[in-house]
């Protein structure tokens, strides 16, 4: 898989004002439990339930994403095909402020400077997937896509296949240690203020040290010494400002430097540890040519997310585990830094399983205090890889192979049509395991 320097894809107009709407409306999804536009039902839900989690431990979230370059849009990265759907997965400069308080206290902020990753899937040219089960956009109920253009049956909306696709079908932010030239010039106007004064101070100290120099009664009557008073303050305006500006770029180019490689190395790090993963999307594509290691990952982070913040996650269907450990319940956000290390991979009767570390930067909020943590979680996920990928398939609306009917199946490990259990390990990948 690819990438192209000189032969970048262009997004399509249409798919910038939908991620621009998605972006507008994460932090408020996130922190006030507003309403996301264009973002699948999988996302959807996660935030729900991360939002919830912010409200049951009694705490207010302002988390506010902005733009970094307004003169740079997002970029392709490299897309992605099936049989029914074309995905594109793009990047763009996000700052992002989040700030956490309980009764007006504020117990944590901070601002970073990221790359936000998302997916954005659509319906491939000439094919319409009608009779794929697909959640109103309105009211949440579950239909299929024709049902919906024709008027959704429980609130009566209709849609155009422009109205449901694209949509936003995976997203992250990865900390990013390259500054734009307004961030640099911002970044380094504070030190080089700083270092100013501090020289300034410093010169007119040597200056008016000489207490003797200005009780002397000639000073006041000798016009040379009045001019050598007044070259001197010019001397130290000139010569210790630009002392002072020299010292503040050395101190901040040593504090870009520090930075640079601290998360840099952190990040990269995290993605060479991906390394094992390409090899586990070539043993996959032995039996899944459409597979995808970036699908995967994108499935993959929501299924943990939802697990994570959901009250019980052996209610979810595609959840098979242990009971969840205690400390996962004070866990209010989780960000993806781009980095799995694969710890094994096999194939038995059709069925494949993978066990991976996967990292995050973590916010745990306690009773007393909120804070921030880098984990890495062990997963073990599995799928019956005798089943083509269908890269719109979400793990929370589904419909039953018995008898056809739609249904959201988060809770709902039994169609509540025919009575039958539902499979979702036939479908998709499923969690087995979560720990810390």
């Amino acid at each position: 898989m690819g990438f192209d320097f000189f032969n970048r894809p262009i997004l399509k107009e249409s798919y910038k004002q939908k991620l621009g709407s998605f972006v507008e409306t994460l932090g408020n999804a996130i922190g006030k439990g507003e309403k996301i536009s264009f973002a699948d039902n999988d996302i959807t839900y996660a935030i729900s339930l991360q939002n919830k989690r912010i409200q049951d431990k009694g705490l207010s979230m302002d988390y506010t994403v902005t733009d970094r370059d307004l003169n740079e849009g997002p970029s392709i990265l490299y897309n992605r095909k099936d049989v029914h759907y074309d995905s594109a997965v793009c990047y763009e400069a996000f700052k992002v402020n989040r700030k956490l308080t309980r009764n007006e206290r504020k117990l944590f902020a901070d601002k970073t400077l990221n790359e936000l990753y998302t997916t954005i899937t659509d319906v491939a040219t000439g094919i319409h997937p009608d009779n794929e089960a697909y959640s109103c956009p309105n009211c949440g109920n579950v239909s299929t896509v024709a049902g919906l253009q024709n008027g959704c049956p429980y609130c009566g909306t209709m849609y155009k296949m422009d109205d449901l696709f694209p949509k936003i079908t995976g997203y992250f932010f990865q900390e990013d240690y390259e500054l734009n030239n307004k961030e640099f010039k911002k970044g380094e106007g504070r030190p080089m203020i700083l270092g100013v004064i501090i020289a300034l101070i410093y010169g007119f100290f040597l200056v008016f040290s000489d207490c003797s120099y200005f009780t002397e009664e000639r000073f006041l009557s000798t016009p040379g010494r009045i001019r050598e008073f007044i070259f001197q303050i010019l001397f130290v305006l000139v010569f210790f400002s630009m002392i002072g500006m020299f010292a503040a770029r050395v101190v901040f180019f040593a504090y870009y430097i520090i930075r640079m490689n601290i998360i840099g190395f952190r990040n990269i790090s995290a993605r060479g540890l991906s390394g094992s993963m390409w090899k586990f999307e070539k043993n996959m594509k032995q039996y899944c040519p459409e597979f995808s290691y970036d699908y995967f990952t994108s499935k993959a982070i929501s299924m943990i997310k939802t697990a994570i913040y959901s009250g019980n996650a052996q209610e979810l269907l595609f959840y098979k585990g242990e009971q969840l450990a205690p400390s996962f319940k004070d866990i209010i956000d989780m960000n993806y830094i781009g980095g799995w290390k694969l710890k094994n991979f096999s194939v038995e009767n059709g069925v494949a399983t993978l066990k991976a570390q996967v990292y995050f930067d973590v916010l745990y909020a306690t009773n007393s205090k909120v804070r921030k943590k880098y984990e890495k979680f062990t997963a073990v996920f599995r799928r019956r890889v005798d089943r083509p990928i269908n890269l719109n398939f979400s793990m929370t609306k589904i419909q039953c192979p018995d008898c056809g009917s739609s249904f959201n199946a988060v809770h709902n490990k039994i169609c509540p049509y025919c009575g039958q259990p539902y499979d979702i390990e036939s479908q998709d990948w499923v969690l087995m395991e979560l720990t810390k």
